[in-house]
């Protein structure tokens, strides 16, 4: 029979105690498995062309297919969860990912991948905002909330780095479908216990859900991405496969946000933009994932093809930068507590461009503490920048806007992270392509292939053979790094500006009080509470300046 417990006693129970973060445990296995699937089939592609025989642009949708239906429904899924319920489609989004791995690892064409690929980025797209908005939601005390994201943050990128040795461990043992094989069981456990476990929140269901904004939403960031996407592979931006994407993608985002401000009950209040805080802490999140994505990017080929190691060696190497940004999130509450925003992203982006500055004195010959030295730095640096955005950014919104505030972050880290790649990506190309012109004894013709990437480099000078292959290997290898370097300054100038934007953060970490917000544990289809489940049957948690108080609404037991 249900009883209302104390105020003080619910603190304890939903506050305090251990069932807040038993539920960050599970958040954060959620967000683990959307992070390991975003890059483990990369080291699978060779096993997987090899079987089903890809066209060269069915391969290319193989690989994107996840990333760009994900970025493109954060917006679509984070509202929706607002009005529904972000533990409903938390849940779904467990149910489907797990469906679309199945059929993933069983696919026998091209296309059954494509789609089953597509499917996992719809999954992706309700699993990433609502574990952050579900955050938000049980974590009241902005303190409390701090070391929850930075756990949050590190898991992320321990996810991200460990895709790739995850992958290639299955590929080598089984075949390239394992990669996809390892969800289902994980969801089938996480499934029914984030049903028990979870709590169930939601914001303001005023006014009927925006259908059309959603969709228009979600074309405007799938045309931005993809037209990105094209530009880092190397199309002509004048292209019309790239500049359609582009131009259509901003014109639906443009008119998107006239519509959200024409509306009384919108799926984003734009308002918050006008928060310097919360338009700088995005901004912030787009400038770092650039910098990562594009400098991790260039990073690998430069370890492979210029050092000469391989895959594993490779990833072994860029493991300092994973424990380094782990380290940056176990620590980041206390630093933020100490330093405030601005001062934690300001030097969080300085540290990152004094790592990239020291990586310029990388050359053609190995440097292997140069090497984790700087990439040390560059993970902690990164990572700390990362942290105090997303908090601030979160802390900004309501916590009845807070699958939307958790929706624009995730979708400016993709956007970031495909901008990196096709920014970085295009510098990186126009430093390196000029100094393969006029090698000694190379044909034109092998010289314009040469200059498209140093691996097809490598393949036309073993093709000439002789004094001229020998030549033209030299210098790609040479032009190669000299275009690293290039790179990595454009780097450092763009981290310099990140340093500068976060002038405009708060100077100290406030924790003001909070509206209260609706919290509820596991619910029925109607979503009214029952009793039997979870971190708490109904929940409203307010909070006050530094830490949680009491305020007036019981906590429904049994």
């Amino acid at each position: 029979m249900a009883r209302t417990i104390t105020a003080g006693a619910r603190l304890r129970t939903a506050g305090g105690g251990a069932n807040r973060w038993v539920v960050l445990v599970v958040l954060c296995v959620s967000l683990l498995l959307v992070a390991l699937d975003a890059t483990v089939l990369h080291v699978a592609v060779p096993s997987l062309t090899e079987d089903l025989r890809p066209s060269s642009t069915a391969l290319l949708w193989i690989v994107d297919a996840y990333p760009l239906i994900c970025a493109s429904l954060l917006i679509l899924f984070g509202t929706l969860g607002d009005r529904v319920g972000r533990r409903r489609v938390l849940l779904l989004g467990y149910a489907l990912f797990g469906v679309a791995s199945a059929i993933a690892a069983l696919a026998t064409v091209p296309e059954i991948l494509i789609g089953a690929r597509a499917l996992l980025g719809v999954g992706g797209a309700m699993i990433m905002p609502a574990t952050l908005s579900i955050l938000r939601a049980v974590f009241p005390d902005r303190r409390e909330r701090a070391t929850a994201i930075g756990i949050w943050t590190a898991v992320a990128a321990v996810g991200a780095a460990t895709g790739p040795v995850l992958g290639g461990f299955l590929v080598e043992h089984f075949w390239w479908g394992s990669v996809f094989l390892i969800n289902i069981p994980l969801m089938a456990l996480i499934l029914p216990v984030g049903r028990w476990l979870l709590p169930e929140s939601r914001g303001s269901s005023d006014g009927p859900w925006d259908v059309l904004g959603a969709l228009m939403a979600a074309a405007g960031v799938l045309g931005a991405v993809l037209g990105v996407k094209r530009l880092g592979a190397g199309d002509p931006p004048l292209a019309p496969g790239t500049l359609g994407p582009l131009l259509l993608g901003a014109a639906l985002l443009v008119l998107f946000v006239r519509r959200q401000k024409r509306r009384a009950h919108p799926l984003i209040d734009m308002r918050l933009f006008a928060r310097a805080p919360f338009t700088t802490s995005v901004g912030c999140i787009v400038l770092a994932m650039l910098a990562l994505v594009g400098l991790e990017l260039i990073a690998v080929q430069y370890l492979q093809l210029v050092l000469g190691l391989s895959p594993l060696e490779t990833g072994l190497r860029l493991l300092p930068l994973t424990f380094a940004a782990m380290a940056a999130g176990a620590t980041g509450s206390y630093t933020l507590r100490r330093l405030g925003p601005r001062r934690m992203v300001g030097w969080g982006f300085l540290l990152t461009a004094s790592a990239v500055l020291l990586l310029v004195l990388m050359g053609q010959h190995d440097r292997p503490l140069l090497l984790t030295s700087g990439f040390v730095l560059l993970g902690f640096g990164l990572q700390t920048t990362l942290f105090s955005a997303y908090e601030s950014m979160l802390s900004e919104a309501p916590p009845e806007s807070a699958g939307g505030a958790a929706a624009i972050g995730e979708t400016s880290y993709q956007l970031g992270a495909g901008m990196g790649i096709a920014l970085l990506g295009s510098v990186m190309n126009a430093a390196y392509a000029p100094g393969l012109a006029g090698v000694p004894g190379v044909p034109e013709e092998a010289a314009r292939s040469a200059a498209n990437s140093l691996g097809e480099a490598y393949q036309v000078a073993g093709r000439l053979g002789g004094a001229a292959g020998d030549a033209l290997h030299h210098a790609a290898r040479h032009s190669f790094v000299n275009g690293l370097h290039v790179t990595l300054f454009v780097s450092a100038g763009l981290l310099l500006l990140g340093a500068l934007m976060a002038l405009r953060l708060p100077r100290v970490m406030e924790c003001p009080a909070e509206p209260d917000t609706a919290v509820r544990g596991p619910a029925d289809p109607d979503g009214g509470p029952r009793t039997g489940g979870g971190i708490a049957d109904a929940v409203r948690v307010p909070a006050t300046r530094g830490h949680a108080e009491p305020a007036g609404s019981g906590l429904q037991g049994h």
